[in-house]
């Protein structure tokens, strides 16, 4: 007989079980991009945004001395159509393909048969643990990989700390519950004043485990992580765990499995997390901001010269969707984290 324990489960724990179990996780059974998904991404939404990434990368390798090796790692590449789009875009570019050894993070089997399915390319390397790759000057790619992460969530009642858990007892009738915690145990673990001027609290620390590690390659290595992501830039951080199925807001506890769990970065927490880990510097910016300084909008005028009215309409819709402060603009950030002694700021 299971003991009462074994029902409870701190947020993170049930978010990993609802995404990644191995027999009915989200990610491990379904693939959920596109319109016949839970949400579309960037780079579903126009080819323009992973050609703009592709420029990026090119220049930053460029900052970089154009080392004769190094490493490009996609983290998360969803169903393959960025990194898909990046390989086409990149054969215009031969001295740069024949120095890099592409890899993929990806942590869903189910996702990689899909991506392996698209990228028919003897150069990419699938990498279950991101210090497989080899030591060389590394650029990190991160669209959407960070908001899928298990959060821990912790709120301030009377001065003492609360964690969010979640009963399984009755899968259909899962419901959350708090517990009193020892928050300073918690910043001893991660080495970080979380709590500092905070009454709730959330954020993810798998998360903070991959930035610890891609922060300790760039220092050794040299190179760079580019993050792109919802969220927001401000001190106070807020409660915004939220279920998506079939393009719609869902109920996390209910229907588990089935829908897609994730959260909106605090890019304030993850940028005093990188000040206070190591002296590694970076830049943010909006995803409005960073697509129309890399040229976007002149690349849609280019591509969409001679062609039908449709096809332009359909070519500054989507767009639109990428850029506009109402839809994703605004919403998305992008943050590069980089060397000090590289003046690159491209895009920033």
């Amino acid at each position: 007989m299971k003991s009462k324990k074994s029902f409870n489960l701190t947020l993170d724990k049930f978010i990993n079980l609802s995404l990644y179990s191995k027999k009915n996780g989200y990610y491990m059974k379904k693939n959920p991009f596109g319109k016949k998904g839970d949400f579309v991404t960037a780079p579903k939404i126009s080819r323009l945004f992973s050609e703009m990434i592709a420029i990026w990368i090119i220049s930053f390798w460029k900052s970089l001395g154009a080392p004769k090796k190094f490493n490009l790692i996609e983290l998360g590449a969803g169903d393959g159509e960025m990194m898909k789009v990046l390989l086409e875009s990149f054969k215009n570019f031969p001295d740069f393909l024949s120095s890099c050894n592409f890899f993929i993070h990806e942590k869903s089997p189910n996702l990689i048969k899909i991506q392996k399915k698209k990228l028919i390319n003897k150069k990419i390397i699938w990498i279950s643990k991101i210090n497989k790759i080899k030591k060389l000057p590394s650029i990190f790619i991160a669209n959407e990989f960070f908001d899928s992460l298990a959060i821990k969530q912790f709120e301030k009642k009377n001065n003492l700390w609360f964690e969010k858990f979640v009963n399984l007892k009755n899968k259909n009738k899962a419901f959350f519950f708090e517990k009193k915690t020892n928050i300073k145990k918690i910043e001893n673990k991660i080495r970080f004043r979380i709590s500092h001027n905070q009454n709730f609290i959330e954020y993810s620390e798998l998360g903070f485990n991959y930035l610890k590690n891609i922060l300790s390659i760039i220092k050794k290595n040299n190179g760079g992580l580019l993050l792109i992501d919802y969220g927001y830039n401000e001190k106070k951080m807020k409660n915004t765990l939220k279920g998506i199925s079939n393009h719609k807001y869902a109920n996390i506890l209910s229907n588990i499995g089935n829908v897609d769990i994730t959260h909106n970065i605090c890019f304030d927490l993850y940028r005093r997390f990188i000040k206070k880990i190591s002296k590694l510097e970076n830049y943010l910016t909006t995803q409005k901001e960073f697509l129309t300084k890399m040229g976007i909008k002149e690349r849609a005028e280019i591509i969409s010269r001679n062609q039908s009215f449709l096809k332009k309409t359909d070519i500054y819709y989507r767009l639109n969707r990428l850029i506009d402060e109402k839809q994703m603009g605004t919403l998305f950030k992008v943050m590069l984290i980089k060397n000090k002694k590289n003046s690159f700021k491209i895009g920033f």
